[in-house]
């Protein structure tokens, strides 16, 4: 966005500085233009800063320079990009030998506002994806709970691209940062897994299941879960007992209830031999292969 500034220390020869299109940069020449005898600072054949001492010879016309002599900086207000290039800065001693210094100034477009999608994948991967507006030359980084990703949370992709997968466990506080030699602009989304978990067992049949898969519809390598019913009947004042184990198979079902007729405990209500027609037909269709004794 406009208004951005930068500086740069333009006193070592051949620095590289960046200025943000539209906004400032402040490039240090010297310590203090009162140091220096004579100073020349020029863009080509164009002179743009021409001083003595503390006095400056050449009127700056152009607005958007600044030049403190009390610090030997000058500031470019309102970068365009025809302001990028190589600069000289000449400086003379009393005998009137010279020192010559170029800076290259880049100007760049620098970052807006910063764009972070997530989404699930068909086997519990979450991709993200990292975008900007405007930006030259965008460089990406990713961390997680302040931290840099690792190859335990990456599937694909690494912390320098605009777009990563994450493995199916991963949760937290999930940043994107986009930067260039200008500014830095990031972005931070609160993620959760996608609810998927790891099955890993052997079915019945010799079949080994070993996957990811969403959780609320598996039915796959669930325990197999065993009712022990137990069955009293009286007869002539006797009372037997018998107990019957109900092993269902747990792939086949999504739920398990208790069977029609039984008590939560798993004991008939009625008697065996005051069972109604209806009771003796829901028990008969809840457990196919149990036979009552005759009781004696």
């Amino acid at each position: 966005s406009p208004g951005v500034e930068t500086y740069c220390d333009g006193r070592q020869d051949r620095a590289q500085c960046y200025g943000a299109l539209g906004g400032t940069v402040d490039v240090q020449l010297m310590d203090r233009a009162s140091d220096v005898h004579k100073y020349l600072w020029k863009k080509g054949p164009r002179t743009i800063l021409d001083g003595r001492k503390d006095q400056i010879l050449t009127d700056l016309t152009d607005q958007r320079y600044l030049f403190t002599p009390s610090n030997g900086t000058i500031r470019i207000n309102n970068i365009s990009r025809n302001d990028s290039g190589e600069y000289q800065l000449e400086l003379y001693d009393s005998e009137g030998k010279d020192k010559k210094r170029t800076l290259h100034l880049t100007i760049q477009a620098p970052v807006g506002s910063v764009l972070l999608l997530s989404e699930c994948l068909s086997e519990g991967q979450m991709r993200a994806s990292c975008s900007s507006e405007g930006g030259d030359s965008p460089q990406y980084s990713w961390t997680l709970d302040g931290h840099t990703l690792t190859h335990a949370e990456l599937l694909s992709g690494n912390n320098e691209t605009n777009s990563i997968t994450l493995k199916q466990h991963v949760s937290g506080r999930l940043l994107c940062s986009v930067r260039n030699q200008v500014n830095n602009v990031s972005k931070e989304e609160t993620i959760t897994d996608c609810g998927f978990i790891f099955i890993n067992c052997t079915l019945c049949d010799g079949t080994r299941i070993s996957q990811w898969v969403f959780a609320a519809n598996n039915t796959l390598c669930v325990e197999p879960t065993t009712h022990p019913t137990t069955v009293s009947a009286t007869t002539e004042g006797k009372k037997s007992e018998i107990t019957v184990s109900s092993s269902v198979t747990a792939t086949n079902i999504l739920t398990s209830h208790p069977p029609i007729g039984l008590q939560s405990h798993g004991t008939v209500g009625p008697p065996a031999a005051a069972l109604t027609p209806p009771a003796a037909l829901t028990w008969t269709q809840a457990m196919p292969s149990l036979q009552l004794p005759s009781l004696r």
